[in-house]
């Protein structure tokens, strides 16, 4: 038996291991193709030739979710802290600098916004019960406006849940629904973010490294500068079998024939596809999906197989999917100390600090230093992004997708009245991501397939547009679920996947939701 992957984001990479480790398959009978020189897939990061580091986001996890994840991370060795997990060396630094932030929201005149209370209004509560409460049927392709009243987007509620996960007023109801339930026990405590647990150094050097080299000494292939252009599907039946797929390595077309206890897993869509990288003096380029061809081979096998999904329901208008993240080095404290100054935590423990008057809907967050493995000691990085980046700015009159480096820190200045020579040595870096919130765009139920389509013999789905009851897109965690339900199924593997933590059953977490909301 032989196991192909196609893309190597964290959901192949988890499949591997699932299939290593739950399935006892052999490393060396795993391939994984990857077009990008990285493996990584959306958990990305790295240094420049110009010495500045880029990520083009950060993830955060909760001990209170994730199973899934934490079921794969607790069989992953540490880089760093020989007879550690990775799950365990996250839970120690989580134990060493816990989240509590001090500044969630800041107004126009600079001032920390108080959050405790929601501002809700009564209708507020009214319509938000009523969304959580109605059917996903019911609920259909509808979108969030279609629910909620005007008033409410103006809440602190509304600013704080919209940054902290990134949701517009035109994505889907059904998402924000699955949200609200999914995270239920962090509404409560959502000013403060304590609940958010941050991994060591950037993703890809906290997750993905780690588990690209246990993988590699399992024997696991990695095919790098290799995209899958095509797929040969057989009918047998009522049921669909791949026998072959079409390689382009290096811009010579390669086949690969499979037997018939050979397995197929796809990552469909990408959250980071045609991403594109600023300076400090140019905007990021403005791409699509021509550019990358990210979304072709999904939009390939679709065509006519109704149970294979609808990308279009995703990748079809990029205005209301796309925003824009920077990453800013500082080679001095200057501005790390003013902004603990002025937020009142130290780098780490803050989170989101998002500018809620700001046309661009601009947030940063100053991570735990050092954030990328072997970082300088006198060197500084910290990430931001923006909502609205095709607006004009409140001090730089441009939209921030015109903009380069020096711009956004001149914006951000204005918001924080801080001098511009707090980043006299800064560089920042902006990236364009078209589709990253691709995956909220309003659907209809069967626009995104099962791990396992029902008339797949050989073939999976693994990424962040498949369909997984009660579990919510845009997280680390749902990659990993939809590879490991793969794995299972179609491996039959007699264990049960982690199941998903129904912490809005929990009548002490109902009672403190409502407590909040009439806070």
């Amino acid at each position: 038996m032989k196991a192909h992957f196609i893309g190597g984001g964290i959901g192949s990479l988890a499949g591997a291991a699932f299939l290593i480790r739950d399935a006892g398959l052999s490393g060396r009978d795993i391939m994984i193709y990857e077009a990008q020189p990285l493996l990584g897939g959306s958990l990305d990061g790295a240094q420049l030739a110009n010495g500045a580091y880029s990520l083009r986001g950060g993830r955060m996890l909760t001990t209170d979710h994730y199973e899934c994840t934490w079921d794969l991370l607790s069989s992953i060795p540490s880089l760093e802290h020989p007879g550690l997990s990775v799950r365990e060396e996250t839970i120690a630094f989580n134990l060493e600098n816990p989240a509590h932030s001090q500044a969630r929201l800041v107004d126009r005149n600079r001032f920390k916004v108080d959050v405790s209370h929601m501002g809700f209004t009564s209708r507020d509560r009214l319509e938000l019960l009523r969304l959580t409460e109605t059917s996903e049927e019911t609920l259909g392709a509808s979108r969030i406006t279609d629910w909620l009243s005007r008033g409410f987007f103006e809440s602190n509620f509304w600013y704080m849940w919209q940054t902290t996960f990134a949701f517009q007023p035109w994505h889907s109801a059904v998402e924000l629904k699955r949200y609200l339930h999914r995270f239920m026990n962090e509404f409560p405590r959502i000013e403060t973010l304590g609940g958010v647990k941050r991994t060591v150094y950037n993703q890809y050097d906290a997750i993905v490294r780690p588990l690209e080299d246990w993988l590699k000494r399992q024997g696991v292939q990695f095919v790098r500068g290799t995209r899958v252009t095509d797929m040969a599907l057989e009918q047998e039946g009522d049921k669909l079998r791949v026998r072959q797929l079409v390689l382009d390595r290096d811009s010579r077309t390669a086949n690969v024939r499979l037997e018939d206890g050979d397995l197929v897993f796809f990552q469909n869509g990408s959250m980071t596809d045609a991403s594109s990288l600023g300076t400090m003096t140019e905007p990021a380029p403005c791409l699509t999906k021509a550019d990358s061809q990210g979304w072709a081979l999904w939009e390939t096998i679709a065509k006519g197989r109704p149970e294979f999904g609808n990308p279009s329901a995703f990748n079809s208008s990029i205005p209301e999917s796309y925003w824009q993240s920077f990453t800013v080095t500082c080679r001095d404290r200057r501005f790390f100390n003013q902004m603990e100054a002025f937020s009142g935590n130290k780098a780490g423990t803050g989170g989101l600090v998002t500018f809620k008057d700001s046309n661009w809907l601009m947030s940063v967050v100053l991570y735990h230093q050092p954030h990328f493995a072997g970082q300088p000691n006198n060197v500084q990085v910290f990430w931001g992004y923006a909502l609205h980046p095709d607006r004009i700015g409140n001090f730089v009159a441009k939209p921030m997708s015109d903009c380069g480096g020096a711009d956004i820190l001149r914006e951000l200045c204005g918001h924080l009245n801080f001098d511009r020579t707090v980043f006299e040595d800064a560089i920042c870096i902006p990236c364009r991501m078209p589709y990253i919130t691709s995956m909220f765009m309003p659907r209809s139920a069967t626009d995104r397939p099962l791990p396992v389509p029902t008339n797949s013999v050989n073939l999976a789905f693994v990424s962040q547009f498949v369909e997984i009851p009660d579990d919510v897109v845009f997280t680390v965690e749902y990659s990993v679920r939809a590879a490991q339900m793969a794995v299972y199924q179609l491996m039959k593997i007699d264990r049960a996947v982690p199941a998903v933590t129904r912490h809005d059953k929990s009548l002490a977490v109902i009672f403190a939701t409502l407590e909040k909301a009439f806070a």
